[in-house]
C-alpha cells in the first residue's frame, strides 16, 4: 500500500506528533479521520486452537512500486522502495501471521531525536568528548517495534516460612571487662496460602533483532494512548516483523509476573521474614495483543566500533551502547586518591 499526495502525487509519509499524513516533496498534509474503531484483546485460548504458519516459514513481503514500477522484497510490514526511496507499506492478513491490533504513533520529530541524543550523551559520566557528535546521527530510522501485551487473572497456591523476630541476651568479654548486648535469632513457622493478582498489558518484546535489556530501559510506554491499528501509521517508517510467537511471548510475560506474585506471596505470610518455597499459579482469562511501538534505532562509530541506540519515539528515553574514556577515568582516579591523601593529610596535622 501507498498513499499519494492530494496535491503532488509523490507518496506521502506518516509525520511524527500529528495525525497527519504529509508530502516529504510539497509539504502538503492530509488529516487521519477517525474510523471509530476500537483496540481489542483477543482470547488466547481460542488463538492457540487456530491453525496458522509459524512466523519462520513465511515467505517476504514484495512490494510493488506505485511510483517507480520496481519490486522489493523484505521482511519488514513497511519500508521503502530499493530504487526510488518512496515509502510502501504491507498489507497484513490473519492467514499468514497476527494482525496488529495497536499502534503508539510516533511522537518524536528528527529534530527531538537529536536534543534527546544531545541529552544523552552531555550525561554520559567517563564518555569520549567525541560522544557529543552522536546528536547528528544522521543514521537513524524511525521502527515500529512488535510487542505482545498479555492480561491475565492469576491465583497462586504458596508454601513456606514466616519468619518471627526475638532478642536474647548474650554476655562476652572485651579488653577484660564482660558485657552484654542483644543478639536478634528468628523462629521460623510453617506458612500456606492463596494470594490473586490480575495483570493488564504485561508487555514483552515480539522481535530478537533488538537487545530486550535496551527496549526494556525505554519504559514506561503510554500504553493507554495506543490507537487502533492502520496502515497509515507505518507509511515511512520502517516495521520489523515479529519472530517472536505468541505463546514464547506468554512464557516470557509469565516470568514477568513471577516476581510480583511472589512478592504478594510475601505480604501474605507477614511476620518479620519470609520464604517462599513453592508457588502454583493459574492464568486464567487470558488474552492479549500485538502491538507496534515507536523506536529510533541510531548508530554511530567511535574508535572503530559501532555502537547502537534506540529511544523511546514518545518520551525520548534513550537506551543503548557507550564508549569510555580511559584518559576521563585514570583521571578521576588520580583525583580521588589525591583528595584522599589531602584528607588524611589534614586528620594527621589535627592530631599533633
Amino acid at each position: 500500500m501507498q498513499y499519494p499526495c492530494a496535491q503532488c502525487g509523490a507518496n506521502v509519509e506518516f509525520a511524527p506528533g500529528a495525525s497527519v499524513l504529509k508530502c516529504p516533496y510539497c509539504g502538503h498534509e492530509t488529516p487521519l479521520q477517525t474510523t471509530g474503531m476500537r483496540v481489542r484483546e483477543h482470547d488466547f485460548l481460542t488463538f492457540a486452537s487456530l491453525p496458522r504458519k509459524p512466523i519462520a516459514t513465511l515467505a517476504k513481503h514484495v512490494f510493488v512500486c506505485r511510483n517507480c514500477g520496481a519490486q522489493t522484497e523484505s521482511d519488514q510490514i513497511s519500508d521503502r522502495c530499493r530504487f526510488c526511496n518512496a515509502p510502501v507499506v504491507a498489507e497484513v492478513t490473519p492467514q499468514d501471521q497476527v494482525v496488529p491490533e495497536a499502534v503508539l504513533p510516533f511522537a518524536l520529530s528528527k529534530q527531538q531525536l537529536r536534543e534527546s541524543l544531545g541529552t544523552w550523551a552531555k550525561s554520559r559520566w567517563f564518555a569520549p568528548s567525541g560522544l557529543k557528535k552522536v546528536s547528528e546521527a544522521e543514521t537513524a530510522r524511525s521502527t515500529y517495534l512488535p510487542h505482545w501485551t498479555y492480561d491475565s487473572r492469576t491465583i497462586t497456591d504458596y508454601q513456606g516460612q514466616r519468619g518471627e523476630h526475638y532478642y536474647v541476651t548474650e554476655t562476652y568479654t572485651e579488653n577484660g571487662e564482660q558485657k552484654s548486648r542483644q543478639v536478634q535469632k528468628t523462629r521460623w513457622y510453617h506458612a500456606q496460602g492463596r494470594v490473586f493478582r490480575d495483570f493488564d498489558d504485561v508487555l514483552v518484546t515480539g522481535t530478537t533483532k533488538v537487545t530486550a535489556k535496551h527496549l526494556d530501559a525505554l519504559e514506561p510506554w503510554p500504553l493507554p494512548q495506543a490507537e487502533p491499528y492502520r496502515p497509515e501509521y507505518l507509511a515511512g517508517h520502517d516495521t520489523l516483523r515479529y519472530d517472536v510467537e505468541p505463546e514464547q511471548g506468554l512464557e516470557n510475560a509469565k516470568g514477568k509476573m513471577r516476581p510480583i506474585i511472589e512478592q504478594d506471596c510475601r505480604e501474605d505470610i507477614g511476620g518479620d521474614e519470609q520464604r517462599v518455597e513453592q508457588m502454583h499459579t493459574q492464568y486464567n482469562d487470558v488474552t492479549f495483543k500485538l502491538m507496534l511501538l515507536p523506536v529510533w534505532i541510531a548508530c554511530y562509530l567511535y574508535a572503530g566500533k559501532t555502537y547502537n541506540i534506540q529511544v523511546n519515539g514518545i518520551t525520548g528515553e534513550v537506551a543503548g551502547e557507550r564508549p569510555y574514556s580511559a584518559f576521563k577515568i585514570a583521571m578521576a582516579i588520580v583525583g580521588a586518591l589525591a583528595a584522599i591523601a589531602i584528607i588524611i593529610t589534614i586528620f594527621a596535622l589535627s592530631k599533633r
